[in-house]
């Protein structure tokens, strides 16, 4: 059998008259460039999320640099930020020529381990090289991190909290959506793969700080203020194409039925996968997950992908390396054995095919696959 691991044609076919009569309404105004509907999706995203002010931009590493931009991080600062993540969260940080303080992961719900991160931190103001700034959490595999020990670590220490939900949007906290003022500033990332997803690059930052927001729509058009022609500051070209958000509305208005289906194949996941092999954490109470991957832990982790895609059994890993062994942060971790939780993660983790349109049969193949590839036959 062959499957898809991310079945993006599936979820067109479904939405194609609502998403080719959106494109066709821009094709037709030729408002390529902050069209209506990128307001449109704007007004949208922030009902959907709870916040207050939601500006949309290119894509979701943009959305990370924007957040900085608008704190006013740079030379000197330090923010901090878990290193079992992918590369655009601490980039953006070197690019502001701030720089990343990586802090281990919890290895069961894969996210910020805060007790090293206020390790860290402290550190860092005793040596008194940088200004801690900014904690910067990931719901990694769209699970949201506990968003109270977070907002309670980043008061007490005197710091901005962003939280970079690229694969977390759609999740909530005690009730709470992800983005509805929780951090300081939330962004997010409308990559196809994403749980909310468009057809090319797309982001959105998030906050219910009226200033905050105002900077950052400034700096998406150049720094532009109250004109086209008047530059307040220095800004950057970071806008989302009106295509890409007309194609998000209809997307959108189907997401909360698709957060419910992903809920579904990830208990199913679990249920068939419980007590064969080390599953991810599930929602309890108000809590929901917003499942942009569904990710298990496994020894001999390359032979085990080996065997499930022989059996035509898709399978990802995020991420094979945790960002302080990577050649070009090297120089701002502490080398290995540092961050012992993160090293072990990059280990082990295997991501499986996850989207709302998985059968309950396509499951269970996957699983009966799984089980069978964790003990191969002689």
């Amino acid at each position: 059998m062959s499957m898809q691991f991310i079945d993006l044609k599936t979820q067109y076919a479904l939405l194609k008259p609502e998403i080719d009569a959106r494109i066709q309404g821009v094709l037709d105004a030729q408002a390529f460039i902050q069209g209506p509907e990128v307001r449109e999706l704007e007004a949208a995203l922030a009902d959907f999320s709870g916040a207050k002010r939601v500006v949309t931009c290119a894509n979701g590493t943009d959305a990370l640099q924007l957040a900085l931009m608008a704190l006013g991080i740079g030379v000197g600062d330090a923010v901090f930020v878990p290193s079992f993540t992918y590369t655009a969260t601490a980039e953006v940080i070197l690019l502001l020529g701030a720089r990343p303080v990586f802090v281990d992961s919890d290895p069961d719900t894969f996210n910020i381990d805060f007790d090293s991160a206020e390790a860290a931190i402290e550190q860092t103001r005793k040596e008194g090289r940088l200004r801690p700034a900014a904690l910067m959490t990931v719901d990694l595999f769209g699970l949201p991190v506990d968003y109270d020990r977070a907002r309670d670590l980043a008061d007490r220490q005197g710091l901005a909290f962003i939280s970079d939900a690229a694969q977390g949007f759609g999740a909530s906290f005690k009730g709470r959506r992800v983005g509805s003022g929780i951090a300081d500033i939330t962004t997010t990332s409308f990559f196809p793969a994403k749980p909310l997803g468009c057809y090319g690059d797309g982001g959105a930052v998030f906050t219910d700080d009226d200033r905050i927001a105002a900077v950052i729509r400034s700096i998406c058009l150049h720094g532009k203020g109250q004109e086209k022609y008047d530059v307040v500051r220095v800004g950057v070209n970071s806008r989302l194409d009106t295509l890409q958000a007309a194609i998000l509305i209809p997307k959108l208005a189907a997401f909360r039925d698709e957060l419910e289906k992903r809920h579904a194949v990830a208990q199913r996941y679990t249920e068939r996968l419980k007590g064969h092999v080390a599953t991810p954490q599930l929602a309890e109470g108000d809590d929901r997950f917003a499942w942009a991957q569904y990710t298990v832990k496994v020894d001999d982790r390359d032979g085990v992908q080996a065997r499930l895609k022989a059996a035509g059994i898709p399978s990802n890993v995020y991420y094979p390396r945790p960002m302080h062994l990577q050649s070009a942060y090297l120089e701002y971790g502490a080398g290995e054995g540092s961050l012992p939780a993160a090293e072990q993660l990059s280990r082990v983790v295997l991501s499986l095919p996850m989207h709302p349109y998985l059968s309950d049969n396509e499951v269970d193949q996957v699983s009966a696959a799984l089980i069978s590839a964790l003990a191969p036959k002689d």
